[in-house]
């Protein structure tokens, strides 16, 4: 991300910067890839390292299914139950080595802190709105907010009262990155970009916490979750800059990009991930050739699995399936448009749908839960009727 700043920071890194009593303020260096990666330095009231306590609170454990045989599935989630926190609620649905995809209609605002140590996370706002707050600030989202929180950084979600709220949240084992044929040498977005600089909403206020007591951050890592106790708030930032924060993207800031014939899946990329992408699908006008098929061809992942995860509107290319399912076709198998839909796009001239895509790059397996809420009709979906 581009440099940014909030609050009161020296002019030189690693210098004295004193609080006003005359004592130091704690400078907190938080980077990646050791020191060759993005960076932001923090400056804290008191050491972010003074922990009262630490303990195990559970292992974490996905329950996948154990013998999964290769087919299309259709996965209907808008009924899967509310309840819990942004964390402590979510549903599982598949996974691999690097990412793993959930579920979650939270209820509660979290009463503790939490990272995950080994990756960022994103997570999709379908519904609701309310605050991301963090150690950089606090961040407003709303409906198709992409929220992307870098590894390291403790976060908690509060969402507004009376606002039902619906998320689905991408946990990657690596960093999360807009592509790199979008940015020049130099880190900025080109011209031909879907989206830019402006388009990205960090943090908008910084709120020092000059708070004793006990506040607990929860860390996900090595297969576990580990409670921190700390006897001062965690959030005691008096200012901060760099690189390294996290953001909000709204998919309806996503600039479609459209040709005189169907466009591949690329076009709509927004992220990378390690060994995934995600692309947003969003309203936007058809091709234009006098002959042109809007309807995506069929198509074959050979080297990769496909889940769509569907928001809003009409899919042109499915039928039965609504908002909040999720279809996945796995690598090697032949999937595209619904009998019908192939024809039936002739002439028509744009679309409303708008749904999250991940592509992965080795197997999904599919989580226990998931599996509960299968459409089993739906590898059977492309037979005539």
């Amino acid at each position: 991300m581009y440099y940014y700043k909030l609050g009161n920071i020296p002019h030189k890194r690693h210098v004295q910067f004193r609080q006003p009593d005359g004592s130091l303020y704690h400078e907190e260096l938080m980077g990646i890839h050791g020191f060759d990666g993005i960076q932001s330095i923090l400056y804290h009231l008191r050491p972010p390292t003074q922990v009262r306590k630490v303990e195990l609170v559970r292992k974490v454990e996905i329950d996948y299914e154990e013998q999964e045989h290769v087919r299309h599935r259709h996965l209907p989630v808008v009924d899967i139950e509310a309840g819990g926190n942004a964390v402590d609620g979510r549903v599982a649905m598949m996974g691999n080595n690097d990412v793993v995809l959930y579920v979650v209609k939270p209820t509660e605002a979290m009463d503790y802190f939490y990272r995950f140590a080994h990756g960022d996370e994103v997570i999709f706002i379908h519904d609701g709105s309310g605050v991301l707050e963090s150690q950089f600030g606090t961040l407003r989202y709303r409906p198709g907010d992409y929220l992307v929180i870098p590894t390291g950084v403790m976060w908690r979600i509060v969402p507004d009262p009376d606002v039902e709220q619906r998320m689905l949240v991408i946990e990657s084992f690596g960093h999360v990155v807009p592509p790199k044929r979008y940015l020049n040498n130099y880190g900025q977005f080109l011209e031909h970009s879907p989206f830019c600089e402006r388009d990205i909403r960090p943090p908008d206020e910084l709120v020092t916490h000059d708070k004793s007591g006990e506040f607990e951050v929860r860390v996900k890592a090595r297969g576990c979750i580990t409670r921190f106790v700390y006897d001062h708030h965690p959030l005691d930032i008096v200012g901060w800059d760099g690189h390294l924060w996290p953001y909000a993207f709204n998919i309806e800031d996503f600039e479609p990009i459209t040709g005189r014939i169907h466009q591949p899946p690329p076009v709509h990329q927004t992220f990378a991930g390690p060994g995934f992408v995600i692309c947003s699908f969003v309203p936007r006008l058809f091709d234009y050739h006098p002959q042109a098929i809007p309807a995506p061809y069929n198509h074959s992942n050979v080297d990769s699995d496909e889940v769509l995860y569907y928001v809003e509107g009409d899919f042109m290319s499915r039928k039965g399936v609504g908002r909040a399912s999720f279809t996945v076709h796995p690598n090697g198998i032949p999937h595209g448009p619904h009998p019908g839909t192939y024809e039936a796009s002739i002439g028509k001239e744009k679309t409303e749908e708008l749904a999250v895509m991940v592509d992965t790059f080795r197997p999904l397996r599919l989580t226990k839960q998931a599996s509960r809420h299968e459409d089993e009709t739906y590898p059977y979906s492309w037979l005539p009727h």
